[in-house]
């Protein structure tokens, strides 16, 4: 298994480390956290002294907080965010936008009260979004739509396909018990650049 993580560590752009350098006298941590891969979580089941697996290495993932691999996007052609959060974020080559609503970026008001016309507001802040940090539509591989009423799956469809060139992105829509607002819709998705 960790040779197998190993392997994988170059093509992620993430640099492989020896498991002996991790191995204190104290428990390794839960999976999930800090460096908790599956092979961690191997090793810590082995019943073999840790020193013994120093020739073996596997890719750590971490949450870093080092804002030099996190750029914020922000653009004045797109809404604000309405919190403590950007707009989106860029790191490596993937932006994450967070959920876009259907205002107009000079008054923050909503378009109108339609779903549709929601859509499609939402639609262009989006691209605004992207534009500014170096993706499009065509580069945008999930989306996740909520929706007020799953009523409105049809009307959005229709709009949300102008947009998005074959292969579409991966998505999810879901109707939810309320939006910001009281939006009708709300957009987040994740592009490569």
């Amino acid at each position: 298994m960790a040779s197998s993580i190993s392997a994988l560590a170059p093509s992620l752009n993430v640099p492989a480390m020896a498991i002996g350098a991790l191995c204190h006298r104290t428990s390794l941590p839960a999976p999930g956290l800090g460096c908790g891969s599956s092979a961690v979580s191997t090793f810590r089941r082995s019943s073999k002294p840790c020193y013994s697996h120093r020739s073996k290495s596997f890719a750590c993932f971490a949450i870093s907080t080092n804002a030099s691999i996190k750029e914020a996007v922000k653009t004045d052609k797109a809404p604000a965010a309405l919190g403590p959060y950007s707009q989106a974020i860029k790191t490596n080559d993937t932006v994450f936008l967070s959920g876009v609503l259907g205002l107009i970026p000079e008054t923050g008001k909503f378009v109108s009260d339609s779903v549709e016309e929601q859509t499609e507001q939402v639609l262009k802040n989006m691209g605004e979004i992207l534009k500014a940090s170096g993706a499009s539509y065509s580069s945008v591989v999930k989306t996740t739509i909520m929706l007020a009423d799953l009523k409105d799956f049809k009307k959005v469809n229709e709009i949300y396909a102008k947009y998005f060139p074959a292969p579409a992105p991966a998505r999810s829509t879901y109707q939810v018990a309320a939006l910001p607002l009281d939006a009708r819709i709300e957009i987040e998705c994740i592009a490569v650049v």
